[in-house]
């Protein structure tokens, strides 16, 4: 099987090369991952940047980012590349060093690109979208750019209410990107050559663009709120008003890609995740999601499976996740969850499902996922009264939370999560105490199951009352009152009776301030949005980052009050949004917000009256003729094509009968707990636990049990997987694998070994990791031309034992930089690495420049060396806050100016050096790090951080007695001993 390496320049070419050592994480910087797509520069119409104002490692997981990068590289008229937000010290290292922000494949400028687009998904990443246009050379504000500027794009759920960023962006996209990307894109194609202003105002025909500098904005004298009065000066009609959203009707005319880049360094979350649905039913009256990406529409199993098949086979993942707003009422949810369980745990990929709801869950999914999961699962109760869930329209109610609870720890899940919001609109005291009380519940099922060993985890975040929700017009809570709430939830969780297993989590209240007051603000707001960002404003989603000083300052500074837009909005009164049409009808959000006034709940849309799932097979719902349930919001949704649809779907999972599931655990009420409690009855419960917001599945692969006579506690999954064979591998470790960190490269190899379709046999136990033991690790930026590892395989599920078959597919399923050199299957007995590699060879390239700069040159470097090497030298290494001395000389074999030039040479190294080789021994107390060894044979005068290029060039064992050498590719000539 080969697999799709990048072709570009060598990473010691990168404009960012001689500081890519300084700053953390640099393989987030230079590109070259498997699976991007690199284009010619100049065969293209239009070449965008898609931009994500985050880090690597949130941006890399995605959705939307994903879609977007492979729909407009799949044409060949685009050509569309990635940028991310660079972390605090890369911002400081770019402009030490005069260097813009350059995209991962081509390293070209954010300037250089016809568009960049950024997708907004939160509005504390508004600074971040001014820091990468500043960074990237594009001037700040719509009005100061020129023809020579790129098109500023902006996109995503944020991008519905605009306002406070709208004079930095040139237009937004209100809606699904797939449908108007590429229209956008043509449109700047053909009007190039057109004056700027007229290129844009085109783009304004297109449905779902709004371009902020054809429209006006008055003040409101009742509110305050800078509205979008009308276009300006247009009378004839030809700009839209309002502006209409975009969205895709079918989503299998845009399939869901199953290639794309993957990432270098760890990510949020580190699997393929497949969208499955866009769109939800169960009209939760805080999410904006969920109102604004109406109709529910949903992907065909077929697709979805063949996705992860591909996903899991060319990206090596072992894990695959199902996603969406509400992935639990996916039509077809069972039976797609019980086919995925049956293919994946074959593979050991476990599987995770996002966003279950707590009510209803079948028990046949449970199952299923308690094959391949064994982490936990997370539910969103969201309120902790059954009032406040009915105010927010939570169809949920408290006998469906504990059974649900019954059901998880039954199965043996040891950990649940719970999300919750404070600050919910007529929210009391007692709703804030049953959110710590509603965990403490879930626990005391646990209890009565005998299951002491599990732990609830209760999250609450700050509601933050958002735009085209029925909650838009209602008040968020003040700093103090918020911390009121949290310090009662607090004390609850001390006074549970579960102190011990009832974990807490609350969020910062200063961000959600913030995203408060940007959420509902208008054009006025961005004038304190460029001070803050120039007073240094960044990554304000981070808690520890956030710099409410800077923001309150820029308040102050441009007389704008925070409160405005914080308090109880007239439901009458014009909204600083009200110019963007999302699809809803006038009156229906204003509907639901008196609705929920009154603790009336509205039925999920889509189902019968009165159920909670969907058909989990063809003949119930062929059985089933009632009406499905639909209360007029404005999107007239087709019942008739959404129920023969779902048909079909479970027609393609073979789901035509009930499916024999005989469950590992029966499902009976739990001990003490009537069928339907009563009130009275939960509250002789414990007391309180608190939660926070979506609902997902983690966990890792585990199929058949075994459990030991007379043992109490759930049984440690274990399968069959044969006797183990050990293999041992040299490999090489450079260019852009060599900016890696250690903990990626563990998580590279298995995939490597993965997509080589080689079998990795796993560890037993609730969390199996793949067997694998690696030599002394590399700090990151040092190449290795001798890397090795052992790896155990399941040795009858191995197609081979020819070593160079094995290493033609290992090199056919690798990434740049790693090339495996050597092979040899070790024999029972033999020792492992830890016992047959004691000695390193290193070579450390010194630039010339600092020898001058030091007044050295190579023979005064020489001698300075020849003499420190004879010295007992130490030096002092930091170890997060401790300080350890190391004796560098008991480590030290040999050091000198000089030989293995070629390593430099072959590493890539590029510029002028004067090699310096070294020999390092290793032993169980550790080794000397080679900036070390250097920084204290010269007395200081070459610093670790003065090295240029640093290569290991080999890995070995020294008898101890003979001295003479071993290559651990070769049998050791030592008495064998069990392997370590």
């Amino acid at each position: 099987m080969s697999h799709s390496i990048p072709s570009t320049p060598s990473v010691h070419e990168h404009p960012y090369s001689s500081f890519l050592k300084q700053v953390k994480k640099p393989a987030q910087y230079v590109g070259g991952e498997m699976g991007s797509t690199p284009k010619a520069w100049d065969r293209v119409d239009v070449r965008m940047c898609l931009a994500f104002p985050d880090l690597y490692e949130v941006g890399m997981s995605h959705l939307g980012f994903r879609i977007l990068y492979s729909l407009l590289n799949q044409d060949p008229r685009f050509l569309a590349e990635r940028a991310y937000a660079p972390w605090l010290d890369m911002e400081q290292a770019l402009r030490e060093h005069g260097q813009p922000l350059l995209s991962l494949e081509s390293w070209r400028p954010l300037s250089d690109f016809d568009v960049v687009g950024f997708s907004l998904q939160f509005e504390l990443t508004y600074t971040n979208v001014l820091l990468m246009m500043d960074l990237g050379g594009i001037p700040l504000r719509s009005a100061d750019r020129t023809d020579a500027h790129p098109l500023v794009l902006c996109g995503g759920p944020v991008a519905t209410h605009p306002e406070p960023i709208a004079p930095f962006v040139d237009a937004f996209v209100i809606g699904d990107g797939e449908q108007c990307t590429p229209d956008i894109l043509t449109s700047w194609s053909n009007t190039r050559g057109q004056p700027r202003a007229q290129r844009i105002r085109a783009l304004s025909q297109i449905q779902g663009v709004y371009v902020p500098a054809l429209y006006v904005t008055e003040e409101q004298a009742d509110t305050g709120f800078h509205v979008v009065a009308a276009p300006v000066g247009s009378r004839d009609g030809t700009i839209p008003f309002p502006v209409e959203r975009t969205f895709v009707q079918d989503l299998e005319e845009y399939p869901f890609p199953s290639d794309g880049p993957v990432a270098v360094t760890e990510t949020v979350f580190d699997r393929v995740s497949v969208e499955v649905a866009r769109g939800c039913t169960e009209g939760c009256r805080f999410c904006q999601a969920g109102m604004i990406y109406r109709p529910v529409r949903e992907r065909s199993p077929a697709q979805i499976l063949n996705v992860i098949d591909q996903s899991v086979n060319c990206n090596g993942y072992d894990e695959a996740s199902l996603t969406s707003l509400s992935t639990a009422d996916y039509s077809a949810v069972a039976p797609l969850v019980g086919e995925l369980t049956e293919r994946l745990q074959k593979e050991q990929v476990s599987l995770s499902v996002s966003s279950l709801r707590a009510y209803g869950l079948d028990e046949a999914v449970l199952d299923d996922l308690r094959k391949t999961n064994t982490g936990g699962l997370t539910f969103a109760p969201e309120a902790g009264t059954q009032r406040m869930r009915d105010v927010v329209n939570k169809n949920v109610t408290e006998e469906q939370l504990l059974e649900t609870a019954h059901r998880v720890f039954s199965r043996g899940w040891q950990k649940m999560k719970l999300y919750f919001m404070i600050g919910l609109p007529t929210e009391e005291e007692e709703d804030v105490r049953g959110i710590v009380q509603t965990g403490a519940r879930a626990l005391q099922v646990a209890r009565t199951l005998k299951k002491n060993n599990t732990t609830v985890t209760v999250s609450v975040s700050t509601h933050v009352p958002k735009p085209h929700t029925p909650f838009q017009w209602c008040a968020m809570d003040d700093h103090e009152t918020v911390r009121t709430k949290q310090s009662m939830l607090r004390n609850e969780v001390y006074h549970s009776g579960f102190k011990a297993r009832l974990k807490l989590r609350t969020h910062n209240p200063e961000g959600s301030w913030i995203e408060g007051v940007l959420a509902r603000g208008d054009r006025t707001m961005a004038n304190v949005l460029e001070t803050a960002y120039l007073n240094g404003a960044r990554f304000d989603s981070w808690q520890e980052h956030l710099k409410l000083d800077v923001w309150r300052n820029a308040f102050t500074e441009h007389d704008v009050d925070p409160a405005r837009y914080l308090g109880t909005i007239p439901i009458d009164a014009r909204l600083p949004w009200d110019h963007i049409d999302v699809g809803l009808e006038e009156d229906f959000l204003a509907r639901e917000y008196k609705k929920s006034l009154r603790n009336r709940l509205s039925p999920p849309c889509g189902k019968a009256a009165g159920d909670f799932v969907h058909a989990t097979h063809l003949a119930q719902a062929n059985a089933d003729s009632r009406k499905l349930v639909c209360y007029d919001c404005g999107i007239a949704c087709d019942m008739g094509k959404m129920r023969s649809q779902r048909k079909d779907f479970l027609v393609q999972l073979g789901a035509e009968q009930p499916r024999v599931h005989p469950a590992e655990v029966p499902v009976k009420t739990p001990v003490g707990l009537p069928a339907a409690v009563p009130a009275a009855a939960l509250a002789e419960l414990p007391a309180e636990v608190p939660g926070a917001l979506q609902a997902e599945t983690s966990g890792e692969p585990r199929p058949k049990t075994m459990k030991p006579k007379g043992s109490k506690k759930h049984p440690i999954p274990q399968w069959d997987q044969g006797d183990p064979i050990r293999l041992r591998l040299r490999y090489t470790r450079l260019g852009r694998a060599s900016f890696s960190s250690h903990l990626d490269l563990i998580r590279l190899l298995p995939r490597i070994l993965r997509r080589a379709e080689l079998p990795v046999f796993y560890s037993q136990g609730y969390h199996p990791k793949p067997a694998m033991t690696f030599g002394l690790s590399l700090p990151v930026g040092t190449a290795s031309l001798a890397e090795l590892v052992d790896v155990k395989l399941q040795h009858n599920r191995l197609p081979t034992e020819d070593v160079d078959r094995i290493l033609t597919q290992l090199n056919g399923a690798t990434v740049e930089g790693i090339q495996f050199l050597a092979a040899r299957f070790l024999k029972p007995g033999e020792k492992g690495l830890g016992h047959v590699a004691n000695t390193l060879d290193l070579v450390a390239g010194i630039p010339k420049k600092f020898l001058h700069e030091s007044q050295l040159d190579e023979n005064s470097l020489a001698q300075l060396i020849a003499r420190g090497a004879q010295q007992p030298n130490t030096i002092d290494r930091k170890v997060k806050d401790a300080t350890r001395t190391v004796q560098v000389a008991n480590y030290l074999k040999d050091i000198h100016v000089g030989d293995k030039s070629q390593a430099l040479d072959t590493a890539g190294a590029l510029g002028d050096f004067v090699p310096v080789t070294m020999t390092v021994r290793m032993d169980p107390t550790g080794t000397a790090r080679p900036g070390e060894v250097l920084e204290s044979v010269t007395q200081g005068k070459i610093t670790r951080h003065q090295i240029g290029p640093l290569v290991r060039t080999n890995i070995y064992f020294t008898h101890p007695d003979s001295g003479e050498h071993n290559d651990p590719l070769q049998p050791l000539n030592l008495q064998n001993s069990p392997e370590a």
